[in-house]
């Protein structure tokens, strides 16, 4: 696996992931925003776009927009090789920050075992279901 930062060639294989994993999957415009405005990293089997992340910060503040794997390559630890390859991208920064289902107890775990802590709750955060979606923040202390 390679993990790297997308680009606008990626996005088609972006938005399919974004259609396989979420009920509100983004657009390939919004992922081009990202890609041009945030940090999108993407990881790679045999040149195929498996899984990415992507990031924002504002200041000393980070936020995590999108965490996806594809359903037939999850629990490799791919979301984790994304995440600890972004958190090096997060230097300066106080805090990583993201939003995830109430009931996707998976991504929970992910998060508290990379040192993520649940800070707060969204009401009724998601469509499609409506769910509430749990805060999860990572604190960098002695940057």
């Amino acid at each position: 696996m390679t993990i790297r930062r997308l680009t606008a060639a990626d996005l088609p294989a972006a938005a399919e992931i974004e259609k396989s994993c979420f009920s509100v999957p983004w657009t390939e415009g919004m992922l081009a925003g990202e890609v041009a405005e945030g940090l999108c990293l993407g990881a790679f089997e045999d040149e195929k776009l498996v899984g990415y992340c992507s990031m924002r910060s504002v200041l000393d503040e980070g936020y995590i927009n999108n965490v996806a794997v594809l359903p037939a390559y999850r629990r490799r630890g791919i979301a984790r090789a994304l995440l600890t390859e972004l958190e090096k991208s997060a230097e300066g920064l106080a805090f990583l920050t993201l939003e995830v289902r109430e009931s996707n107890s998976a991504a929970q775990a992910l998060y508290v075992s990379l040192g993520y802590l649940p800070v707060g709750r969204r009401p009724r955060y998601y469509e499609r279901p409506v769910e509430d979606a749990l805060l999860m923040t990572k604190y960098f202390t002695g940057r």
